[in-house]
């Protein structure tokens, strides 16, 4: 089985809405409804788990009764910080071995924020995962690249040729996600790390794969990506693609 775990538990704040940024409506649908939608109409994914923010569970559950998002199974409650909320998603799995889920079955994490995830992208990652049991998507530094010196200058240029840029879906053989996080946490890595399980997967000196990936699959941080979403979403819903 493949269960995705989107993670909605955050605040947002940069984005300056009043709001999660997850919950921002654009074009009167929440953003993380277009999210959601990406692995709903995706034939590969079996099963989704919603790890929300204590203080949106309700609107959650109605939201997602309202745009049919049927392969929503689970909404579990978010952490006081992003790494909790994908550890609470993660055991809230692993509660449901025997059950409802295996080690064998693969898993992805995808931030409640990133809706301009293509099929593409989901396919690749997917193939890659059930490949060589991990993958993540990336694209190569089309931008040119330097190190920061101080807030206003730089004097360190980088070779954007050797760097890539990574995003979410992540994908897992559930067995050796469970394997990361234990490890993880039997080292202190967990309170020391970069919230993410790639940083992990670094810092215990493991290997990324990675596969496709384009520029267009950007992580909503700020205000203007609100509006680079609305743009996207118009422009796929002239050529058809989207309701």
């Amino acid at each position: 089985m493949n269960t995705v775990i989107i993670l909605a538990g955050g605040t947002g704040t940069r984005v300056g809405a009043g709001r999660p940024k997850q919950f921002i409506e654009v074009l009167d649908k929440p953003v993380l409804a277009y999210t959601i939608d990406i692995f709903q109409q995706n034939e590969h994914i079996d099963a989704i788990e919603v790890v929300c923010h204590h203080d949106w569970v309700d609107y959650c559950k109605q939201m997602c009764e309202q745009y049919r998002l049927s392969k929503v199974k689970w909404i579990v409650l978010g952490g006081e910080t992003f790494q909790e909320s994908v550890i609470n998603g993660v055991k809230h799995l692993e509660g449901l071995l025997g059950t409802e889920t295996s080690l064998d079955d693969n898993v992805f994490i995808q931030y409640g924020g990133a809706p301009f995830t293509s099929q593409k992208i989901v396919n690749a990652v997917v193939e890659m995962t059930e490949e060589r049991e991990s993958a993540v998507t990336a694209t190569p530094c089309y931008q040119l690249l330097s190190e920061r010196s101080t807030e206003s200058t730089s004097t360190v240029w980088c070779d954007r040729d050797k760097y890539i840029q990574i995003a979410c879906p992540y994908g897992f053989k559930f067995s050796y996600l469970l394997d990361i996080y234990k490890r993880s946490a039997e080292k202190g890595l967990l309170e020391t790390i970069e919230p993410h399980t790639t940083s992990l997967m670094y810092a215990l000196g493991e290997t990324i794969n990675y596969t496709y990936g384009d520029q267009t699959n950007i992580k909503i941080t700020t205000a203007e990506d609100i509006d680079m979403f609305e743009g996207y979403v118009l422009m796929k819903q002239k050529h058809g693609e989207w309701q």
